[in-house]
């Protein structure tokens, strides 16, 4: 098996600042990193090789993953949807190399552990199709997907990424110690 990390990293964080001018992915966590290295530096722990998808004009995201290690790819049609980043990752990652399994990201996510991500390649490699972290009961991120879905990764459309794929199949359940994958930078409070 190969699986290959994909950070997602093209929204634009309107949540965090409905302006717009303060990028959430770049503002730094209490140890000084900023967020999106933080969640990158984790995949990076894990997994031999990561894709960060960013959009145009990504303010500087882009240069932060590259120092990282990470493969960086633009996505130009990132505003459409999760979906469309999440596509474009997939079919970069079977352009440049060996790929047949994907372990999802998203890059506010940057206190998710690295055995976390461990046990969800583990879970693919025992023969799981999909395997998402579960902690006190609640499902979270980041998910994993082996090659038998990649025809419906390839279809995705729309602002909700995987969501409908994870709800109509069947999805292995890790769970994990790790309440990282519940926790996500959404508002300034959440530094």
């Amino acid at each position: 098996m190969h699986p290959v990390g994909i950070l997602l990293a093209a929204g634009r964080g309107r949540r965090f600042d409905p302006s717009g001018e303060r990028n959430k992915l770049l503002q730094t966590l209490p140890g000084g990193e900023p967020v999106v290295a933080a969640s990158a530096r984790s995949l990076l722990a894990v997994l031999p090789r990561v894709i960060a998808v960013v959009p145009p004009h990504d303010g500087g995201v882009a240069d932060a993953l590259r120092a990282l290690g990470a493969e960086v790819t633009t996505c130009p049609d990132a505003d459409s949807g999760m979906a469309a980043s999440l596509v474009h990752a997939i079919r970069h990652s079977l352009s440049g190399g060996k790929a047949d399994a994907w372990l999802v990201a998203l890059g506010d996510m940057p206190f998710v552990a690295p055995p976390t991500l461990r046990a969800l390649c583990d879970a693919l490699a025992a023969g799981a199709g999909i395997a998402a972290p579960v902690h006190g009961g609640r499902r979270g991120n980041p998910v994993a997907f082996g090659a038998v879905h990649l025809p419906a990764l390839l279809a995705l459309e729309g602002e909700h990424g995987a969501r409908g794929l994870l709800k109509s199949a069947q999805v292995t359940q890790v769970a994990v110690e790790d309440p990282g994958i519940l926790r996500d930078i959404d508002t300034p409070a959440d530094l």
